[in-house]
């Protein structure tokens, strides 16, 4: 969880960038690119601004006074400013000042987005819901943005009784992705979602989830992946993801180089459209990607991954996520491989499949190796229609001629510890 000193922290530096460009006039905004960001941003000085750029991210954060520093080094911007929370419209001298504030920064060529809170309780979504709204009839061109819980919430920060999530259990699936939801834990959860998307109408889902502890690896992960996947999918939102690359809680290791990636392609083969790392920029409590400005060690194997999510983000942004599943032992929350389907397991290892294509229409498969301690090879049977298998080239971002498939369609696909590779059938 995240706590009222970094809260502070972000006020005082920054703001929040998601990568679109503007729709017409009176269009609700849509995403055009993958999103690459993190939390507490750096100053918005040209020095600072320059180094994210040079780092591969692709979205800062910002008070209003930053947007002309982020715009010389072509970054958007999600601005900050104590303005945006629902208390404004109630009282008409601070709607004043925010009506002024949207007519300051709407038509600034880095703005993508407005901050608005980050894990709101659902006693809150009524006046965020209101925000949301207000900002979107003066401004349907920018992104509001609002950072949700993580499952292992609990019922008091979720604002979700279980009384009410076992009453809200009537039309959902007896059986969601291995979980029995009749799991209270789930069901708030589920609710909470349910909730914000009814309530709020969010342009964009996005969530922490923080997974690596020091005596172990956290339970939910997936479970959670999971439910925000469903929920993006029943709303037709995208979802962006916030990963952990701190140790500002005690409990928490710092992840490593292929625990980054591991967090990074299960996301995307689970149909993510962004990832924001948690954190950038703090003090030495926070053991960030930088502390008191100086690059930590994770920074540089964060940049390498930056520039990888980069190539392939073009590839997935034009896709629809069809599916996520997983081989056996499935962790809780996660869906087996179906058989048959259009992409096949065989063998041994754990893995992660997702399955994309346009239409309803499979055509492209990501896998993950799920283990992030060993490389794993996958044998897997491709179901797709066609007789060509491309991969998406990560240092191009072009697909590869590709080879043809042979009449057991089968082929090997070797990964890195955590790694994920990217594949689409042709004729």
């Amino acid at each position: 969880m995240k706590y009222w000193t970094l809260v502070a922290l972000l006020l005082g530096n920054a703001g929040l960038v998601v990568c679109g460009e503007a729709p017409a006039t009176g269009a609700r905004w849509t995403q055009k690119q993958f999103i690459i960001t993190f939390w507490a941003p750096p100053p918005a000085t040209d020095e600072a601004l320059a180094r994210v750029v040079s780092e591969g991210f692709n979205l800062t954060w910002t008070p209003p006074e930053g947007l002309d520093v982020a715009a010389r080094h072509h970054l958007r911007v999600m601005v900050q400013s104590p303005l945006l929370a629902p208390e404004a419209l109630n009282d008409a001298a601070k709607r004043a000042e925010l009506d002024a504030l949207i007519q300051r920064v709407k038509n600034h060529p880095a703005l993508e987005a407005y901050f608005l809170t980050d894990e709101p309780g659902a006693g809150a979504f009524a006046g965020w819901g209101r925000l949301v709204a207000y900002l979107r009839e003066r401004d349907p061109q920018h992104l509001a943005y609002i950072n949700l819980f993580p499952t292992y919430a609990n019922e008091q920060q979720l604002g979700v009784s279980a009384d009410a999530a076992e009453r809200a259990r009537v039309g959902y699936p007896t059986n969601y992705a291995g979980v029995d939801t009749s799991d209270k834990a789930v069901l708030r959860y589920r609710e909470h979602l349910k909730r914000f998307v009814e309530i709020v109408k969010p342009d964009l889902i996005s969530y922490d989830h923080y997974h690596f502890l020091k005596t172990s690896d956290g339970k939910q992960y997936f479970l959670n992946l999971g439910l925000i996947r469903l929920a993006a999918l029943e709303a037709d939102r995208p979802f962006l993801n916030t990963i952990q690359a701190d140790t500002i809680e005690k409990s928490w290791r710092l992840p490593n180089a292929d625990e980054m990636r591991w967090l990074v392609f299960t996301t995307m083969a689970y149909g993510g459209r962004g990832i924001s790392y948690f954190t950038y920029w703090g003090p030495p409590a926070y053991n960030g990607l930088y502390v008191d400005g100086k690059p930590m060690p994770l920074l540089q194997p964060v940049i390498a991954l930056n520039k990888e999510i980069a190539k392939l983000g073009p590839a997935l942004m034009e896709l629809e996520s069809l599916g996520a599943y997983q081989t056996a032992p499935l962790p809780y929350g996660a869906e087996a491989m179906p058989n048959p389907g259009s992409v096949q397991i065989a063998g041994k290892g754990a893995f992660v499949v997702g399955v994309f294509g346009k239409n309803g229409r499979p055509s492209s498969f990501m896998i993950v190796n799920r283990y992030y301690l060993q490389h794993q090879t996958a044998t897997v049977r491709v179901m797709m229609p066609g007789r060509k298998l491309q991969e998406l080239d990560r240092k191009t971002g072009e697909w590869t001629r590709g080879k043809t498939l042979k009449r057991k369609r089968v082929v090997e696909v070797k990964l890195a510890p955590g790694d994920g590779r990217l594949f689409r059938v042709s004729e």
